[in-house]
């Protein structure tokens, strides 16, 4: 075994269908709150409503957005000041989980997140906001849900096609772990595990929707890949994905599940101990086969044109995008293989070829 260091986060994980509004009672019961702060979108405002039925609610907050702007971000500080409230709950996807985090950041107020997508945000103590079209992510430990609240049931709303970008970004923290700056076997480990729940659950979504058993297995498979992905770091796919989205408002999924096949190709033939570990995890005798079969299987996105990025955008992308990749990354990287991964992913060019 090599020499390495692991850290383990600390959190309450509750799985179960059908028991979110139980297992929400039952903690803030258990967490002593009493000024509660509810933050939900619109879109599932409904569902926030439901889990948190019986509880004295100070405040349901819907004053969200992706990539958490600086401006949201302050005044949902402000509100949470403003009333004394002492418990945030996110209930949602990673946007959601994300402005939870921000106000955390600043006030260390405990947070129980409640995911009705496969983001993973919730199991991790990474944060993001972004200012001036730039992107900024961070570590903090404050910033980490308590608790986290995972009900299959709540995830029926999403669409098919959101299920599967949700889900291929959640993929993506799998792949990534296998050679981010702080990789080691036990997030490989979680990260095997994660990708094939995954790929066993996402194709379930597909072919019947309203069952809970693929639902459970993507929830399953999501957190444990927020898991591999808060121990191991940051790597290649994530620095991409993240530049692009703050800079150009590129759906945070979509991005995430376009460039992942991508960088897969790219790093792969160098890293062979890692590609052994993801074929296995898809069953398959090649990593990026085992990707793109599944990949097929689901109708994944295809192209960066589709979800934002506009052609003259990707040499600027490539000056913001090449500092942030980790030295440690397995493929030297220059600007000019990087541009020719983005070209790429722009046009839906097939990877690997």
């Amino acid at each position: 075994m090599p020499t390495f260091e692991h850290v383990t986060l600390g959190q309450r994980v509750l799985f179960g269908s059908g028991k979110a509004a139980e297992n929400f009672a039952a903690e803030v019961s258990r967490l002593g709150s009493t000024r509660v702060m509810v933050i939900a979108s619109e879109f599932e405002a409904q569902i926030a409503a439901d889990v948190t039925t019986g509880i004295d609610v100070a405040s349901f907050y819907d004053d969200v957005a992706p990539h958490v702007p600086i401006e949201k971000a302050e005044k949902a500080r402000s509100k949470a000041a403003e009333l004394g409230i002492d418990l945030l709950v996110c209930v949602g996807g990673g946007s959601t989980t994300g402005l939870a985090k921000a106000i955390a950041m600043t006030t260390g107020l405990p947070i129980i997140a409640v995911p009705t997508t496969y983001a993973g945000s919730e199991a991790t103590n990474v944060w993001g906001l972004t200012e001036a079209s730039r992107k900024t992510t961070g570590v903090d430990d404050k910033v980490l849900p308590v608790t986290v609240i995972y009900d299959a049931a709540l995830t029926l709303s999403l669409p098919v096609d959101l299920s599967v970008a949700s889900g291929l970004n959640a993929l993506a923290h799998c792949v990534d772990s296998m050679w981010a700056p702080r990789a080691d076997p036990i997030n490989q480990a979680l990260a095997a595990e994660g990708i094939r729940a995954l790929n066993q659950g996402l194709p379930l979504i597909k072919d019947d929707p309203s069952s809970l058993l693929g639902r459970e297995q993507a929830l399953y498979g999501a957190y444990l890949s927020a898991v591999a992905f808060a121990s191991a770091g940051s790597g290649m796919h994530h620095k991409i994905c993240h530049v692009l989205g703050g800079a150009y408002n590129m759906p945070h999924a979509q991005t995430h599940a376009t460039v992942l096949p991508y960088v897969l190709a790219f790093n792969a033939p160098y890293a062979p101990d890692a590609e052994v570990r993801i074929a296995a995890a898809f069953g398959a005798d090649d990593a990026l086969k085992g990707l793109n079969a599944l990949r097929e299987t689901l109708s994944a996105p295809k192209a960066l044109k589709d979800h934002g990025l506009a052609e003259e955008n990707i040499a600027e992308a490539v000056k913001l995008i090449l500092p942030a990749i980790p030295g440690s990354n397995p493929r030297p990287v220059t600007e000019e293989n990087l541009e020719e991964l983005l070209r790429s992913a722009y046009s839906g060019t097939a990877p690997g070829l």
